[in-house]
C-alpha cells in the first residue's frame, strides 16, 4: 500500500510542532507594532487567495467550455475584467489600507530610551530617561505596558539584527550607525527576542529575554535598579567578592560596589536574571560556576577567558556572589 503525502511527512511533524510557541512568534503578538503587522499579512494573504481563486475559475471556466462556445471576443472581455481590473481593483485596495498601518509610531524626547547594542555574542542595555543617568543591563530587557519605547540599536563588531516577534519587526544593528525602532507593549509576560543575522560562531546561542511589565511595576524596578547594592556579612559573600577582585573579573565586568570595566556584559544585578549566557542556561549557582570556568564549552567563539584554574569550590563562591549581591538589591 502507497503511503499516503500526509503519512511520509508524518515524522517531521514534531519539528513543525516545536516552532509554536507563544513566547517567540509573530503570530502570538504582544506588541502593537507586531499585531499590526500580522493583520496586515492576513489581509493582504486573504487579497491575494482571492485573486489565485479568480484565476482558478477563469482556467476552470476555459478548460471545461465546449468548444466553440467561447469567442475571441468573449474570452478578451473576461481577461480584461477577471484578469485586470478585478486585481487592480483588490490590490489598490489593499494598498489604501495598508499604507497607513505602516508608519512608524510617534515619540518624543520625553519617552523611555533603550539603547541596545549587539556583541560577541550577547546584548549590552541601557536604560535612558531625560535628566538621569542610565540604567546598565545585559542579555534582558524590561518594557512597561502601554508605554512609548524607543529603541536605539548599534552594534560593536560585527552586523546584528534585533528582532523581538511578539513586538515588531526585525531592525539591522550596524556598528558606527544607530537605528531606531519604536515600539509599544500591549499585554505583561516573559517573552524572547533573536539575532537575526548570522554573526558568528554562536549566533544560535545570541537570544535574550523581554519582560513587559505593569507601569508601576517597571517605575519600581527601575527606581530600586537606580540604588547602589548593599553588602552583606555573610562569608561567602566575602570570599566572592575578593575572588572577583583577585582573578581581574572587575576589568572586564561592571559590578557596582567593585572597580568595574566595561568590555563584558554589566553583572550588577546578575541575581535576578532568568537566564546565563543571554538565554542558553538557567542562571543557577552551579550553571553559572560552569561558565565561569569554561564559557566556551557552552559558547564556541565567545571572547570571555576561561578559567580552569579556579578550585569548584572558588568559582562556586564567585556565582553565589554574583547571585546574592543582585538579589538582595531586588528585594529592597
Amino acid at each position: 500500500m502507497r503511503r499516503s503525502v500526509a503519512g511520509k511527512f508524518l515524522p517531521l511533524w514534531p519539528l513543525m510542532l516545536a516552532g509554536c510557541n507563544r513566547h517567540q512568534s509573530a503570530l502570538a503578538p504582544f506588541g502593537l507594532e507586531a499585531r499590526s503587522t500580522l493583520s496586515l499579512t492576513v489581509v493582504l494573504a486573504a487579497g491575494g487567495l482571492v485573486i489565485a481563486l479568480g484565476v482558478a475559475v477563469i482556467y476552470a471556466i476555459a478548460a471545461r467550455a465546449p468548444e466553440g462556445r467561447l469567442t475571441h471576443e468573449r474570452g478578451m472581455r473576461l481577461v480584461l475584467w477577471l484578469g485586470a481590473v478585478f486585481p487592480t481593483v483588490v490590490l489598490t485596495a489593499l494598498l489604501i489600507w495598508s499604507l497607513p498601518a505602516m508608519r512608524p509610531l510617534p515619540a518624543t524626547g520625553q519617552d523611555l530610551h533603550i539603547r541596545v547594542e549587539g556583541e560577541q555574542f550577547w546584548w549590552r542595555v541601557a536604560y535612558r530617561e531625560a535628566g538621569r543617568d542610565p540604567v546598565l543591563s545585559a542579555n534582558e530587557i524590561r518594557l512597561p505596558v502601554g508605554r512609548t519605547v524607543v529603541f536605539e540599536l548599534t552594534a560593536t563588531d560585527v552586523v546584528h539584527s534585533f528582532w523581538i516577534p511578539g513586538l515588531a519587526g526585525k531592525m539591522d544593528m550596524i556598528p558606527g550607525r544607530t537605528n531606531r525602532l519604536v515600539v509599544k507593549a500591549e499585554k505583561p509576560g516573559r517573552y524572547r527576542g533573536v539575532c537575526a543575522e548570522f554573526c558568528g560562531l554562536s549566533h544560535a546561542l545570541m537570544a535574550f529575554d523581554v519582560i513587559a511589565m505593569e507601569p508601576a511595576a517597571f517605575d519600581e524596578w527601575l527606581a530600586v535598579a537606580r540604588i547602589p547594592p548593599r553588602p552583606t556579612d555573610s562569608a561567602i559573600y566575602h570570599r566572592g567578592e575578593m575572588l572577583f577582585a583577585r582573578e581581574g573579573c572587575g576589568s572586564c565586568h561592571a559590578a557596582r560596589g567593585t572597580p568595574s570595566g566595561e568590555i563584558g556584559p554589566d553583572l550588577t544585578r546578575y541575581g535576578e536574571r532568568l537566564t546565563l549566557g543571554a538565554g542558553i542556561l538557567a542562571p543557577t549557582p552551579g550553571n553559572t560556576a560552569a561558565f565561569i570556568r569554561d564559557p566556551h564549552r557552552f559558547k564556541p567563539g565567545a571572547r570571555m577567558p576561561a578559567y580552569r584554574h579556579l578550585r569548584q569550590d572558588e568559582a562556586l563562591a564567585l556565582a553565589v556572589w554574583l547571585k546574592q549581591s543582585g538579589a538582595q538589591e531586588a528585594k529592597r
